[in-house]
């Protein structure tokens, strides 16, 4: 399927756009995703928003270019909708049982809309093989052949049959079918018969279908029964639906059925959404129905009134469902509007979502998604506008449209975010940043250290102590550097609800004590989760680099500064257990590299030498990082 918007409101033209069984519309604020959602909408609404079915140029048509259209629309009024869709085999099917297997020359479909409101089909047909199908199922005489011959056109055929002299009865019914064609014309019927019946609809979801807490039953069920329902009051019959119930269930029941039926009614409706909502497993659904309160304003103050109620267990109270988050009351109308979708059309559904899910939590779009991947793709195409990047599935961005209001151009919409500007692609970066964050940086088994060069020495020492046959580190271990100690507490508590098993390995310095301890009382670290470096070096400050043997941390120091003569143990005064900081202390006082130790250097250097400085260590010198690896490698899930 593919959409083409033109003349309608910021959209000049839009170019065509492909439609794939989930697609996004990502653009700014004002960038026109609404307009193209509204117009693909009107093409063939089931569900007219405020009443409106069909386009209206005074108030649809770009304004700029009105009056300079207003001359020419009485006669040629201008299309708005224009969308391609292929046939399926069972409707390839329905054409040939009519007109034979040769109808058709393209399975592809064409309908356009605009403001004179008619829509118009483009379809390639053989009208005279569909014509000679017709006439072969006559089992007409060779005499009766040369008098119908080839004919072109319904019309033709018409003339022709009303020549045979003595028709048959199958001639007769013929006859009568093609005089109901309208116009008599072959195409207007396959449209009539086949592809109008088989167009899809496009149902609009916003804020507008949002579901009560609280309505009459008297007045809802007089509103369906003149089928004058509003969008919300449609979405509360649907949670019924949703569990097989209907109004008519709770009409005349005593006290004791009345309650059953309620209480099935809100035991089915909370298993079904609480398998998308994550995020409090508390709630249950409570549906309670009472008397009219007379002073209540109308339709709430007579009849009987249903109230839906969310129960949560942790705190042993309901409240109206109105008074939950607006997040939570937005996921409940969609779910239960789409739980139990309450169409009986025997046409496809196409759903037109418009900006879903702004009031969400991140995670709870991430429910969101789930839902329309589970529950709504699998059998219905879905289009929607978003400008959230957790709202786009990051390993589906051939999904992905981008909507841009382009100087001098109106909205133009595509599938190649490369020539879009900036803040129009910035929920794709987000999205992807957050994607890789997930999975490049994180695993099953992540192992947080502080920096760049903890990560490296911790894999090329693996990598020697495997050589020496003495065990590294195990392989399902992801190591992620955060960035210093500071940044611990922070991206721990980020990633803790992604249920990762994670350790964090750290340096130990006086002034990390107190870091160290919050990130014990945080919670969100297991009692052994937390190891020091100083726990294999014997000393209470230590840094990863102590690791090593000190004359062979200064070689990789030497190495990486190119130290001409080569600085040497006896050389550092420092009295601090931390090599690293002697080393610094040497630095400002022999001014090397303008007395600043960049740590990440001698591990860089080891890394470009690995080959003959990992050689250099023997078993002896790798025993607290072997004793370091059994102790991280004890940790994994």
């Amino acid at each position: 399927m593919s959409v083409r918007i033109q003349n309608y409101k910021s959209i000049t033209d839009s170019g065509d756009v492909p439609i794939a069984d989930v697609t996004a519309l990502v653009g700014k604020n004002e960038s026109g995703k609404t307009a193209f959602l509204q117009a693909l909408h009107l093409l063939n609404p089931l569900n007219p928003i405020k009443g409106k079915a069909s386009f209206n140029d005074v108030t649809d048509y770009p304004s700029k270019a009105f009056s300079t259209y207003k001359k020419t629309r009485g006669e040629n009024p201008a299309v708005v909708t224009t969308a391609t869709f292929e046939l399926t085999d069972a409707e390839v099917a329905h054409v040939a049982s009519i007109f034979g297997p040769d109808a058709l020359k393209s399975t592809v479909l064409t309908v356009s809309r605009g403001y004179g409101g008619v829509k118009r089909y483009g379809v390639q047909t053989d009208g005279k093989a569909a014509l000679a199908h017709v006439v072969g199922e006559l089992g007409l005489t060779e005499a009766e052949l040369a008098v119908v011959g080839t004919p072109k056109t319904g019309e033709e055929l018409l003339a022709a049959l009303g020549q045979l002299p003595e028709p048959r009865e199958a001639t007769v019914a013929l006859i009568a079918r093609i005089t109901a064609w309208r116009k008599h014309d072959l195409v207007l019927h396959l449209i009539d018969e086949v592809l109008s019946p088989a167009l899809p609809k496009f149902f609009y979801f916003d804020d507008y279908s949002i579901m009560p807490g609280r309505v009459s039953l008297e007045h809802i069920d007089a509103k369906r029964a003149a089928a004058t329902l509003e969008e919300s009051e449609k979405t509360f019959l649907s949670l019924l639906g949703a569990v097989d119930a209907d109004l008519g269930d709770f009409a005349g029941a005593d006290f004791e059925e009345l309650t059953r039926q309620l209480e099935a009614a809100a035991n089915g409706i909370t298993d079904q959404v609480f398998e998308f909502w994550s995020q409090n497993k508390d709630l249950r659904v409570n549906i309670q129905m009472s008397p009219a309160n007379p002073n209540d304003e109308a339709p709430l103050n007579s009849g009987h009134i249903f109230n839906v109620r969310i129960y949560n267990s942790r705190h042993s109270v309901t409240v109206p469902f109105d008074e939950r988050s607006r997040g939570f009351v937005w996921f409940f109308s969609f779910f239960a509007y789409f739980g139990n979708l309450p169409i009986t059309e025997t046409a496809d559904v196409i759903l037109l979502l418009d900006e879903p899910g702004v009031s969400l939590h991140a995670k709870a779009q991430g429910d969101f998604l789930h839902f329309i991947e589970s529950k709504l793709a699998p059998e219905r195409q879905v289009i929607y506008t978003t400008h959230s990047p957790f709202l786009i599935d990051p390993k589906r961005l051939d999904r992905v449209r981008t909507v841009e209001d382009a100087e001098g151009v109106g909205t133009v919409v595509s599938a190649d975010v490369l020539g879009t500007d900036a803040d129009t692609v910035f929920p794709l970066q987000a999205a992807l940043g957050y994607e890789l964050a997930q999975t490049l940086f994180l695993g099953p088994n992540t192992l947080l250290v502080e920096g760049p060069s903890d990560l490296i020495y911790l894999q090329l020492l693996s990598q020697a102590s495997e050589e020496l046959g003495l065990g590294g580190l195990d392989s399902r271990w992801v190591v992620t550097p955060v960035g210093g100690a500071t940044n611990l507490t922070t991206f721990i508590s980020l990633i803790g609800a992604n249920q990762l098993n994670v350790v964090v390995l750290m340096d130990a310095s006086s002034g990390d004590q107190q870091k160290i301890r919050n990130l014990q009382a945080s919670g969100h670290l297991r009692a052994k989760s937390l190891l020091q470096i100083s726990e294999f070096t014997g000393n209470k400050d230590s840094d990863i680099e102590d690791l090593l043997p000190l004359d062979y941390y200064l070689e990789l120091v030497n190495g990486a500064y190119s130290i001409n003569p080569p600085l040497t143990a006896g050389e550092l005064k420092n009295k601090s257990p931390r090599a690293v900081i002697r080393v610094e202390k040497a630095f400002e006082e022999k001014a090397i590299a303008d007395g600043h130790l960049n740590h990440l250097r001698p591990a860089t250097f080891l890394l470009k030498e690995q080959v003959s400085m990992l050689s250099k260590l023997s078993e002896s010198d790798l025993l607290p990082v072997v004793e370091m690896f059994k102790r991280i490698n004890a940790l994994v899930q």
